[in-house]
């Protein structure tokens, strides 16, 4: 289901109590399931290491999957996307509010969210389920660019940036979960200001085009 870009409270004590337990859950079984396995790690033991009941674990993720390929950033980036200044071009709104989002996550979030793309690569039921989260986030792009440049979401335009954007973003997330030494927000950054700037590779062997 794709998320509404409308306007949204600030949480009070309770959400965000709700929040940290989430949080708190889906941390668990990701270093649960990076130390035993997948298949091998059952929900109660999740339940135990968060230190709620599993029917609290299905309450904040219906299956086990989504242990794995949930997460709550959606809200955050489309806040970000939604308040940059008039002026910028798209990918300019776009690196400016990926920077805000990343500047929200602590060092620990952000080894949460390299694990998870790591265990979505290495389990097969994993990168099945993810494939739809996929999908949606594509779609959630689009529709985040048509509304800010006043098109439609199926104008072969706004498509065709959607595309290479979320390309350019796999790409790093990718390479980050193989490699932890990546700085995954200052690469992505760098990879779509080369977007921006046309894609232009460096002469080879001193030569310049013309």
């Amino acid at each position: 289901m794709r998320l509404s870009e409308g306007d949204r409270a600030v949480p009070g004590l309770r959400e965000r109590k709700k929040a940290k337990t989430k949080a708190a859950i889906q941390e668990h079984a990701v270093r649960l399931f990076r130390a035993q396995g997948y298949d091998a790690t059952t929900v109660e033991q999740i339940a135990e290491a968060a230190e709620v009941s599993p029917s609290t674990v299905f309450r904040y993720y219906p299956t086990k999957e989504d242990l794995v390929i949930t997460d709550d950033y959606d809200p955050v980036l489309i806040a970000a996307f939604r308040a940059q200044p008039p002026g910028l071009s798209p990918i300019q709104v776009l690196r400016g509010a990926l920077r805000e989002t990343f500047v929200a996550m602590s060092s620990g979030e952000l080894n949460v969210q390299r694990e998870r793309i790591l265990l979505v690569l290495s389990v097969p039921a994993l990168w099945g389920a993810s494939l739809n989260n996929l999908t949606e986030n594509l779609w959630m792009l689009t529709d985040m660019v048509a509304a800010r440049e006043g098109g439609a979401p199926d104008d072969a335009a706004v498509r065709t940036f959607s595309g290479a954007v979320f390309g350019v973003m796999l790409e790093v997330m990718f390479r980050w979960a193989k490699d932890p030494g990546v700085d995954a927000p200052a690469e992505l950054d760098r990879a779509l200001a080369h977007l921006e700037a046309g894609l232009p590779f460096p002469p080879k062997d001193g030569l310049t085009s013309t």
